[in-house]
Order: structure tokens, then C-alpha cells, then sequence
């Protein structure tokens, strides 16, 4: 059944979807084109709203789940997190059992060395031999640990997990200032907790550790792991995060994972949820981006470019990392089959590789942005903060956009359409 609570951001995003279509077919009209949308999405504003313009605030009602509505919801999630540790770690146990706390206590891996003699390898481009002969290494030791952050039953509902690398203090302090602070929105808790490596060579390890460990002295929301921040060992982020999770966290019913330079809307990221749990579509819930039918990029000058030595067919359907949304059950799934899949340089694509495996399309959900409002597109609509008030995530922005974006679209002065009443 159509939800009408969902119409006005749909009508939103289609208008979008419009413009994208146009703008490739007639680039000369490209102003043009942006004004009609704009004009012709407040009119459809103004047509699908009926409401008392003096109505502000918490006078008015969410569009996704009121807020009469969340003590119903705190008790639904509830409910998710108890189906959830009702099973245990039964899906995290097949093979062995999970340990009680993080046991890898030292880097046990040295490189495959008979792959050097196979053909396929000695073909390969360079800068992808490091990652083959070491790819079986998995887990590694932990610098920056916060078990606490999940040790107390019921204390979080929505796990927020932002990758970053250690010279970016900017960008999470101003994810800490904005969508990445821990809080509780409409009776679900919300926490934060931050991905890190170690410095990559050249750079001033022994002060950017050091910093490192200030920052997480004052804020507690690091968790680093002992092998280097290079753009291919963000697949080892993934599968450790995973490893955590189910040592720690296993309970936590929500997971938000996504970079430290997006924006997110948490209030509707919430009301996304609470919908989802009323639905009762929460349990295998992945959802955020999704990329269909995608291939291989074979340009060297991609940072991208992956050789055909290494994998030579289309990609399962994948969600873009900027940042997507998972239950706690499929990231038990996730953990149990990446154990067996083989580590892939491109970390989303990884995620995918995994869900095909446990035979899981991750759902497109349009409020999810990570290639911007018009896709791929550099356009003044891409900070259009009307547009952000209605999505979840919204393509990259710096620490000074993001902080200026989130001032305007907290702001109860914007004025982009009249608010829609649901008795």
C-alpha cells in the first residue's frame, strides 16, 4: 500500500530525477530547466499541502512517524534489539564461537609468496601486487578500542559509523557538531563512533598518532586498527568494523555506516527506521544507494581502475559507501560470509560481493544521494538546502560546508514549502 506519509519526498526526488534526464539530453537549457524545477516543485508543494500556516514546530507532525508516536516506536525497536539478542550470535558462531573481547594481539601475516610465480600475477599492474600478496590478511591488532559504547543493554538504537583517516580531525569534528552527535531523537539513542588506520608512509606517524590519541581522549569515539590508511585497505575497515560489531555491539539493532564528509539528515534517517519497524520491514534491511549493473573501471587514471587480472565481469548490485543504512542481523550475515569471500580493493564493491553471496539485493532508497541531487552534476541545486531538509545523505561536503549546510536546514526560518498535517 502507498504510504502517504512518503509522497512529498518522493515527488521531490522525481522532480530531481527530471532535471538530470533533461540536463543530459540539452545542456544548452540547463538554467532553464533548474528554475522550472524549482518553481514546479514548490507548486506540487503547495498542492499536496493542505495546513494552517501558523503551525510550526512540534505542533506539527513528522511525515514519516509522529512524534506522538514514539514511545510505540521506542518499544517496536525495543523489540528488534530483543529478536536480535534473543538468537544470540548464532549466525556468528558458525565455525567458531565469537571471542568475549578483541584477541588479535599482534599482525600474523607475511605475503603470499607462491602467487608470484602464476602468470595472471605477473601481468598484473603494480600497484595491485602489494594487495594480492597480502589480501588474505584479515584482522589486526587494535590501537584505539571503546567496547563501552555498547555494554549496556538498551543504551544505543542507532549505531552511527563514519570512516575517516587520522589527519582529517577537521571532518569529524564537524560530523561531531552536526549529524554525527550522539543524542536521542524521537526516543531512539543514537551513538558515533569513528574508523580509523594508521598513517601511510611518508607521513608523521609518531604526531599524527599522538594527535590521534588526544582526540580520542577528549571525545572517546576512535576505534583504530594497526595496518595502514591507504585507499585499498578501506575493505579491511569493513570486515574488522564487522568482527567488532559482533564482539561488542551484536545487540545494537540499527547500523548507519557512512564517510565523514556527507551530510545526513539524522531526523528523517530516524523516521526512516521507525517506519520500517512498524512495517515490520526491519529485519533483513539494507538499504541506501544501490548501484545496478555497474562494470569495472578500466581507465589507469581512476582511482578506481581495477585490472581485468583481478576481476573481469560486472558487479553484484552494490550501495554506495557515502553512507547507507543496515539492521543488526544482516551485519551478523555480512560478518559469517565476508569471512569466506576474498578481500576486493574497492570496499563497496566488497559489500556487495557479500550480499551476493547470502543472496541479498540491497534496496535503492532515493533519499539516499551519494553522487549528489543531480547525479554526477556539478549544479547550485547540489546546495540547495530545501533539498537537503527532505533527503537523509547528501553527497560530499568540507567541514565548512557541512557545518553551514546543517545551520540552514536546522533553522525553522527557511522557508521551502508549508508543512503537510497527516490526522
Amino acid at each position: 500500500m502507498t504510504n502517504p506519509l512518503v509522497t512529498r519526498t518522493d515527488c521531490y526526488l522525481r522532480s530531481a530525477c527530471v532535471m538530470e534526464f533533461f540536463c543530459r539530453k540539452k545542456k544548452n537549457f540547463r538554467a532553464a530547466v533548474s528554475l522550472t524545477l524549482i518553481f514546479a516543485t514548490l507548486l506540487m508543494f503547495q498542492k499536496l499541502t493542505t495546513v494552517d500556516p501558523n503551525i510550526k514546530g512540534d505542533k506539527v507532525k513528522s511525515r514519516w512517524c509522529g512524534p506522538e508516536c514514539s514511545s510505540f516506536k521506542r518499544k517496536s525497536i525495543k523489540a528488534v534489539e530483543n529478536a536480535s539478542q534473543s538468537r544470540g550470535n548464532d549466525l556468528a558462531q558458525v565455525g567458531k564461537p565469537m571471542p568475549k573481547q578483541w584477541d588479535v594481539t599482534r599482525i600474523k601475516c607475511s605475503e603470499n609468496s607462491t602467487i608470484k610465480t602464476q602468470a595472471w600475477f605477473r601481468r598484473l599492474n603494480p600497484r595491485f601486487r602489494e594487495f594480492v600478496l597480502h589480501r588474505h590478511c584479515r584482522y589486526f591488532p587494535m590501537l584505539l578500542n571503546h567496547p563501552e559504547k555498547c555494554n549496556v543493554s538498551g543504551d544505543v538504537d542507532v549505531l552511527v559509523v563514519v570512516k575517516s583517516v587520522i589527519e582529517e580531525h577537521d571532518r569529524r569534528e564537524a560530523v561531531r557538531q552536526t549529524w554525527g552527535k550522539e543524542q536521542e531523537i524521537q526516543g531512539l539513542k543514537i551513538k558515533t563512533l569513528f574508523l580509523l588506520g594508521t598513517p601511510a608512509t611518508g607521513k608523521d606517524a609518531r604526531n599524527l598518532q599522538a594527535l590521534v590519541q588526544y582526540e580520542d581522549r577528549t571525545y572517546g569515539d576512535i576505534l583504530q586498527w594497526d595496518f595502514m590508511d591507504t585507499f585499498f585497505n578501506l575493505t579491511l575497515k569493513e570486515v574488522n568494523f564487522l568482527r567488532w560489531f559482533n564482539i561488542y555491539c551484536s545487540g545494537v539493532p540499527f547500523i548507519f555506516k557512512g564517510d565523514d564528509d556527507v551530510f545526513v539528515h539524522t531526523k528523517n534517517l530516524v523516521e526512516l527506521i521507525g517506519f520500517r519497524v512498524e512495517e515490520n520491514r526491519a529485519e533483513n534491511l539494507i538499504l541506501g544507494d544501490t548501484i545496478f549493473e555497474a562494470k569495472p573501471i578500466r581507465n589507469h587514471q581512476s582511482k578506481y581502475f581495477i585490472p581485468k587480472e583481478l576481476y573481469d565481469r560486472r558487479y553484484p548490485p552494490y550501495l554506495g559507501g557515502g553512507g547507507f543504512l543496515m539492521s543488526s542481523q544482516v551485519a551478523r550475515k555480512l560478518f559469517v560470509v565476508s569471512e569466506s569471500v576474498e578481500l576486493y580493493p574497492i570496499d563497496d564493491v566488497f559489500l556487495g560481493m557479500c550480499l551476493q553471496k547470502l543472496q541479498i539485493v540491497p534496496e535503492l532508497h532515493l533519499a539516499f544521494r551519494t553522487f549528489g541531487i543531480i547525479k554526477r552534476k556539478v549544479t547550485p541545486l547540489n546546495r540547495e538546502p530545501c533539498f537537503f531538509r527532505n533527503l537523509i545523505v547528501v553527497h560530499k561536503l568540507v567541514p565548512q560546508e557541512l557545518m553551514h549546510m546543517w545551520n540552514l536546514v536546522q533553522n525553522e526560518d527557511l522557508s521551502c514549502a508549508r508543512q503537510v498535517v497527516i490526522d
